[in-house]
């Protein structure tokens, strides 16, 4: 009985078998390193991945505006390998009333509208506030015009003390995202909002 399992015959059939697996193996692991990768690398591709998906027909209305206006009155502090990226006006989305889903945050529907423009951004999840963070808009960064600049946001006027992606999006709302050049004073935020 012995000798039937270790015969030249089912050895070979083990060793054809083998291959397939051993190719299989190493497709899932090459898929899965991949996958990391790209959850892992921070890029503006992957955080569309995990925005809530285009609203449907019935879907709730806000406002959205993003500006960089701040950068002209700094402009000697501003990166000048940048300046082909700075809008003329300052304004990289005029206000425009777009649709969202019950359940979004500011964070979805900045992602959201922001792909469906064309308009390049780059946000990182902060473990430590538990909330995406918004590194660049526009190509335009954090700390690109000084050392208190950077993206900061407001809902109806009102500067929020927590991430974009904990904020809920209500109809009506007015969600504005402005560049500060002095850790948001600048732009009306409250110091240390």
């Amino acid at each position: 009985m012995l000798n039937n399992i270790f015969s030249d015959n089912n050895i070979q059939k083990a060793a054809k078998n083998a291959v397939p697996r051993r190719l299989f193996r190493a497709v899932c692991a090459f898929a899965l390193a991949m996958l990391l990768v790209l959850c892992f690398s921070g890029c503006s591709a992957v955080s569309s991945l995990f925005a809530t998906p285009p609203p449907a027909d019935e879907a709730h209305t806000c406002t959205l505006y993003i500006e960089c206006t701040k950068i002209l009155e700094n402009m000697d502090d501003f990166d000048s390998g940048k300046l082909d990226v700075l809008p003329e006006d300052g304004i990289i989305l005029q206000k425009v009333t777009v649709n969202f889903n019950e359940g979004d945050s500011v964070y979805d529907v900045l992602v959201r509208e922001t792909s469906a423009r064309g308009i390049h951004m780059e946000a990182n999840y902060t473990p430590v506030y538990e909330s995406a963070y918004i590194e660049g808009i526009h190509n335009i960064y954090e700390f690109d015009c000084g050392d208190g600049s950077g993206w900061t946001y407001c809902v109806n006027g009102v500067f929020p003390n927590y991430g974009c992606s904990k904020y809920p999006v209500n109809d009506g709302d007015v969600i504005e995202w402005h560049y500060t050049c002095d850790f948001g004073r600048d732009v009306g935020a409250p110091i240390g909002g």
